[in-house]
């Protein structure tokens, strides 16, 4: 009778162990699904025929692989800002991408664990455009937002196009970058 008891109770250890395993793991796979919000602001040059009203996709990360994917970034448009001062010029909606204007985006996505760095542009359409720099801010954390990324010349159309400033190797031929594979365009 005594041995029955036992089982029992090992039995009902091991059931209580394997739940608080299955709780944990939700509870982890949880805080890994949480979003963040970024603020995305693109300046486009003033070089004469800059603008554009293509669709513009956005790629963003940190050194850990934490992969944000915007794919139509005109529709995520908020307001255009005053180059010389950073205040609102107003906030009627605008067509984004205008020359000599600076225009700020809300995006939504996974969070990143350390600074941004890298961000490539996607010019998807028919005409040109030459941005002049791209900076991310990560709305709840500073400490995770990018340096500027500079572009400065009319994007190739259908491409990523862009700059990746992580894991960088300085050796005796020059700066070694990892090379990065994505899965999606």
């Amino acid at each position: 009778m005594r041995i029955n008891s036992y089982r029992g109770f090992i039995l009902i250890c091991c059931v209580l162990l394997l739940a608080l395993l299955a709780g944990g793991e939700s509870l982890h796979n949880l805080k890994e699904k949480q979003n963040c919000n970024y603020t995305v602001t693109i300046e486009t040059s003033c070089t004469r025929g800059a603008e554009t009203s293509n669709r513009v996709s956005l790629r963003f990360g940190d050194m850990k692989s934490n992969d944000i994917l915007v794919k139509h970034l005109n529709s995520k448009h908020v307001r255009k800002v005053d180059p010389l001062a950073p205040d609102v010029l107003d906030d009627v909606p605008r067509k984004p991408f205008q020359a000599c204007n600076i225009d700020e985006f809300q995006v939504t996505g996974p969070c990143v664990e350390s600074p941004v760095c890298y961000l490539y542009l996607k010019l998807i359409g028919n005409d040109d455009w030459r941005p002049g720099f791209a900076h991310i801010r990560e709305i709840e954390g500073s400490h995770h937002s990018s340096k500027y990324f500079y572009f400065r010349r009319y994007l190739p159309r259908n491409v990523w196009h862009g700059s990746d400033m992580c894991d960088r190797e300085v050796t005796p031929f020059g700066i070694k970058h990892k090379r990065k594979v994505y899965l999606y365009s």
